[in-house]
């Protein structure tokens, strides 16, 4: 008795015509997903050639990790002046940058962020909702009136890269 086989046909069989639209489809797609990738990364190089990276810090937990990681990119990239950062924080990590509480550590480093050039972004709804001002947080920091969120979207469809760790 014969086994008959469950593979495909072999490549001398003619592919039928939703066979073909399918793999032309998938190739299409494929090609398209590549192209935009290529593209996405070109977007978060400004015209002057620096890259541009906002970061998301929501998480107080995380205060310390993304410090890091910012402070680790701009080394990575070779200096400050080879890439612009953003940092956008919302939530309860906002608290984390009350200055009455601040630990010197984390004053020490938003202070060198600050000198550094990274942008500090305090969410508006977050200052509202603690009743704070910016006045209350650590130097460096601006007030972002339309939010977090808002913020962060706007960087990313003007370009900038978005990372939340």
């Amino acid at each position: 008795m014969t086994k008959t086989s469950n593979s495909s046909p072999p490549a001398t069989e003619p592919v039928s015509r939703r066979g073909l639209v399918g793999r032309l489809l998938a190739a299409g797609v494929a090609g398209l997903a590549a192209f935009r990738a290529t593209d996405v990364a070109a977007a978060t190089v400004a015209p002057d050639g620096v890259a541009r990276v906002a970061y998301h810090l929501s998480d107080r937990d995380k205060v310390n990790f993304v410090l890091g990681n910012i402070e680790n990119h701009i080394k990575g990239m070779g200096g400050p002046d080879k890439v612009r950062i953003a940092l956008v924080v919302n939530g309860p990590a906002l608290l984390m940058f009350s200055a009455k509480d601040a630990s010197p550590d984390l004053e020490h480093r938003i202070d060198w962020a600050g000198k550094t050039g990274i942008e500090l972004g305090a969410c508006g709804n977050t200052l509202d909702a603690q009743k704070l001002t910016v006045a209350d947080l650590l130097p460096g920091f601006v007030r972002v009136d339309e939010g977090g969120v808002v913020r962060l979207a706007k960087l990313q469809a003007e370009g900038w890269a978005y990372l939340r760790p």
